[in-house]
C-alpha cells in the first residue's frame, strides 16, 4: 500500500521517514481488522455489543442468560434463587458447535436485588466465579466476598437525553468519587452530584473526568486494578445514582468522561478473568507475557477476536447505558510495548517502531477509537502515554490511532524537575519555554500542571514540594513566611504558563486548584486504614482567612479568561520573549500576551518588552489583592507602544512594572493608527 495520501500529515515529520512504511502497513491492518469484524454484523459499532447478548438479560417473560466460557464442562448460577446450591434447574448447557453457555429462566425465578455467582467446571478443577460481563457486583460486608446482583430497576428517565457537548476544549476536572467528600470514609455518586457537581461548575471546568468508576475490589488501587469491567463501582451507590450524576452534569453543560482501563486487568481469579474458565489465556496472553509484574496484574492479547469483542463492547456500554460523552485511556505506554515502558528511554523514533511495539494494541486503539466515534461522533478520547509515539492522536483516517487528545505528560515532569531539583535562581526559562510547548503540531495534547500521579504515596502535591511545613502553619493571609510566600506565587505562575501555553486542553486533579496540602493515600494495612488522605478538605478553600481560598479565586479567573477569550481555540502561543538574567518569559496568544517575571528578589520597573503593533491593556494580574497577592500592578492600566532599540534592532516595546515571581496579561485591542 502506497503511504502517500493516507498519511499526508504524518509525511511532513522529516524524522518519520524511515518509518512511513510501518505506519502504513500497520494502518493497513487496522482496515483489514475493522472490515473482518463489520462482516457479520454490518458494522464495527454492531460488532461492538457482546454486553447486549452475555451477562444476565430479561427478555419478555424470562430470564436469559449466557457466558463466554470454551473451556468450561459445566457452569450453573448458585444465589439467592437456589438457596446457594448447586442445582440441576440452575445448570447453563453449552450451545451446540459454539463457545456459548446459555441458560433460560421463567421471569419469577430472579427477583431484583437478588444475589449469584457462577459455580464453574473445567477439565481437572472447579471454583466459583463472577459472571465476566456483569452490570452490578457488591461486596458482602461480612464475608467480604463479591457477588453478582440482579439488577432490574425501572428504566433510567434521562432529563438530558441528547446531552452533545459543543465543540470547545475541554478543561477537564480529573476527579474521584470517593474521596471527594471532606468526611473521613467513602463518597458516593449522590454525594457528589449535591455537593461537588456545583463547585466544578462555578470553578469554570467544562468536563468532569471520572476516575475508578468500573468495579475494583481494593480500594486503594485508585481504580486501576479492574475486576468486573462492565459494572460501576458499587462501594459508591447504585448505578441509577451514577446516571443521575452524569445527567445533572449535562444539564449544567459539563462533558462527564472516565478513566478507562483495559491496560491490564486484576489477577484475582475468583472476582475477576485471570482464571476465568480454568485458562489462563482465555483473555490474556500465554506465560510470562500474560503478566504485568511491575503492576502484579494481568495483560490482555489485544490480538485474539474475543478480547477485541470484550474489550470494544465495553467501550460502548458506558457511552450507551451512562451516556459517557468519552474516554481517558490509563496505561497506553503500557499496552503499546512489550517492555510496557519500563526502563526505556524514548529519546529515538526507532522505539517507536521497532520489535518491541505490541502492534495487536495499536490495533486495538484505533478500532476503539472507531467504534466510540461511530457510537458517539463529538465523543473525546484522550491517550495517556509517556512514550510519545508519534501518530496515536492523529485521525484513523490518516493513518493515526485516532485519539482526540493526548496527555502532555513531560509538562508536570518539568514543574516537578524543577521544584525538586534547581534552585529558583537556576531556573532555566529557556527550558520551561521548551516544555511547555514541546509537542507536536499535527496532534492535540491536554496540558497539566499535575494529575492524581504527583501526589500519590510518597510523593507531593506541586505546592507541597514548594511549601513543605510551612503550608501546615503559615497560610493564614498577611503571613510573614518566605517559604508560604515562594509556594503561593510560583503555584499561580505555574498554572498560568501551563494553560495559556497549552496546546488544546487543560486538566486539574480535584482539589490542587486551591494547592490543597500532602498527598493522596487509601486506607490501607500500612497506614491503619486511615482516611485522612483519602478525602478532599474544602474547608480551605471556602475560608477567605486562607491563601487556599485566593488560589481557587485565581484559578477560577484563568478559566474565565480562558474562556472569554477562547484562548486555546486559535492559534498556538507565539514566544516574545526569553530572558534568561531577568527569568523573563513573554509570549502572545491571540488578542492576549503573557508575561512572567521569575525573579525571586528582583522586580522589573520599567522594563521593555517587545510586542506587535497595538494597544494594550491589563486584564489580570497574580499578584492582584482578590488572589492574595500585594496589589503592586495597578489594575487596567493601559501600556503605550513606542519605538525601542535593543541591541542593534529597531522594535515597537512596551515598559512595564513586574514584580518578582509575578505573572501579568495584557489585551491587545488593536493596532496603531
Amino acid at each position: 500500500m502506497s503511504p502517500a495520501p493516507h498519511i499526508a500529515r504524518l509525511r511532513d515529520d522529516p524524522y518519520l521517514a524511515p518509518y512511513l512504511d510501518t505506519i502504513a502497513r500497520r494502518a493497513a491492518a487496522a482496515d483489514a481488522r475493522a472490515l473482518r469484524l463489520a462482516q457479520g454484523p454490518g458494522s464495527l459499532a454492531e460488532f461492538a455489543c457482546a454486553h447486549e447478548y452475555y451477562g444476565l438479560h430479561r427478555r419478555e417473560n424470562e430470564w436469559i442468560f449466557r457466558e463466554f466460557a470454551p473451556h468450561a464442562t459445566g457452569i450453573w448460577l448458585v444465589g439467592d434463587c437456589s438457596g446457594w446450591e448447586v442445582r440441576d434447574a440452575f445448570a447453563l448447557r453449552r450451545l451446540p458447535g459454539r463457545e456459548v453457555w446459555e441458560l433460560h429462566l421463567p421471569e419469577n425465578a430472579l427477583r431484583h436485588g437478588q444475589h449469584y455467582r457462577l459455580e464453574m467446571a473445567w477439565p481437572g478443577g472447579r471454583g466459583e466465579r463472577i459472571p465476566a460481563y456483569a452490570r452490578r457486583v457488591v461486596q458482602d460486608e461480612g464475608t467480604k466476598l463479591f457477588s453478582a446482583q440482579v439488577w432490574d430497576p425501572p428504566p433510567y428517565v434521562w432529563r438530558c437525553p441528547s446531552f452533545r457537548a459543543p465543540a470547545r476544549a475541554p478543561l477537564i476536572y480529573e476527579a474521584h468519587v470517593g474521596m471527594a467528600q471532606e468526611k473521613p470514609g467513602i463518597g458516593t455518586y449522590r454525594e457528589f452530584r449535591e455537593r461537588i457537581l456545583p463547585r466544578i461548575r462555578d470553578a469554570g471546568y467544562n468536563t468532569i473526568q471520572l476516575m475508578a468508576v468500573m468495579e475494583h475490589p481494593y480500594y486503594a488501587s485508585f481504580g486501576y486494578q479492574v475486576s468486573s469491567f462492565f459494572a460501576a463501582s458499587s462501594r459508591f451507590g447504585t448505578p441509577e445514582e451514577l446516571k443521575e450524576l452524569v445527567d445533572e452534569a449535562h444539564a449544567a453543560g459539563l462533558s462527564v468522561i472516565m478513566d478507562l482501563v483495559h491496560s491490564h486487568a486484576i489477577r484475582n481469579e475468583r472476582d475477576g478473568l485471570s482464571l476465568f474458565d480454568g485458562r489462563p489465556n482465555l483473555y490474556f496472553h500465554d506465560g510470562s507475557r500474560g503478566w504485568h509484574d511491575a503492576w502484579d496484574s494481568r495483560c490482555f492479547n489485544y490480538g485474539k477476536v474475543d478480547v477485541l469483542h470484550f474489550l470494544l463492547s465495553n467501550c460502548r456500554y458506558w457511552i450507551d447505558e451512562f451516556r459517557f460523552d468519552g474516554f481517558r485511556f490509563d496505561g497506553v505506554t503500557s499496552m503499546l510495548y512489550l517492555h510496557h515502558g519500563l526502563g526505556v528511554e524514548f529519546g529515538d523514533y526507532r522505539n517507536y517502531f521497532g520489535e518491541a511495539v505490541d502492534e495487536d494494541a495499536w490495533i486495538y486503539l484505533n478500532l476503539a477509537n472507531r467504534v466510540i466515534h461511530e457510537v458517539r461522533p463529538a465523543a473525546i478520547t484522550i491517550a495517556e502515554d509517556v512514550s510519545g509515539m508519534p501518530g496515536l492522536a492523529a485521525p484513523v483516517a490518516e493513518g493515526g490511532a485516532g485519539f482526540d487528545f493526548r496527555m502532555a505528560m513531560g509538562v508536570p515532569d518539568c514543574w516537578f524537575k524543577l521544584a525538586r531539583e534547581v534552585k529558583d535562581e537556576d531556573w532555566s526559562i529557556g527550558y520551561l519555554w521548551h516544555e511547555l510547548t514541546n509537542r507536536r503540531d499535527d496532534e492535540r495534547t491536554v496540558n497539566y500542571v499535575e494529575s492524581h500521579d504527583q501526589a500519590l504515596v510518597g510523593g507531593k502535591t506541586l505546592i507541597f514540594q514548594l511549601m513543605d511545613s510551612a503550608i501546615y502553619d503559615s497560610m493564614s493571609l498577611g503571613t510573614q513566611n518566605l517559604a508560604t510566600d515562594r509556594g503561593v506565587a510560583l503555584h499561580k505562575l505555574a498554572r498560568l504558563a501551563t494553560l495559556a501555553t497549552a496546546g488544546h486542553g487543560y486538566l486539574n486533579f480535584m482539589g490542587n486548584e486551591f494547592g490543597h496540602p500532602e498527598w493522596i493515600d487509601f486506607p490501607r494495612e500500612g497506614n491503619d486504614y486511615s482516611f485522612r488522605h483519602a478525602r478532599r478538605q474544602w474547608h480551605l478553600r471556602d475560608d477567605p482567612a486562607l491563601y487556599f481560598h485566593y488560589l481557587a479565586e485565581f484559578d477560577r479567573a484563568l478559566l474565565a479568561l480562558t474562556q472569554q477569550y477562547q484562548l486555546l481555540e486559535d492559534g498556538a502561543p507565539r514566544k516574545l520573549l526569553v530572558a534568561e538574567p531577568e527569568k523573563l518569559l513573554v509570549f502572545q496568544r491571540d488578542g492576549l500576551v503573557f508575561l512572567f517575571n521569575f525573579q525571586t528578589q528582583v522586580s522589573l520597573d520599567g522594563y521593555a518588552v517587545p510586542v506587535p503593533p497595538g494597544r494594550y491593556r491589563g486584564v489580570l494580574d497574580s499578584d492582584e489583592r482578590r488572589f492574595g497577592g500585594q496589589g503592586r500592578i495597578a489594575p487596567n492600566q493601559e501600556y503605550p507602544v513606542v519605538a525601542e532599540t535593543r541591541g542593534a534592532e529597531r522594535c515597537l516595546a512596551i515598559r512595564v512594572y513586574l514584580p518578582c515571581r509575578t505573572a501579568l496579561v495584557l489585551r491587545r485591542e488593536g493596532e496603531l493608527g
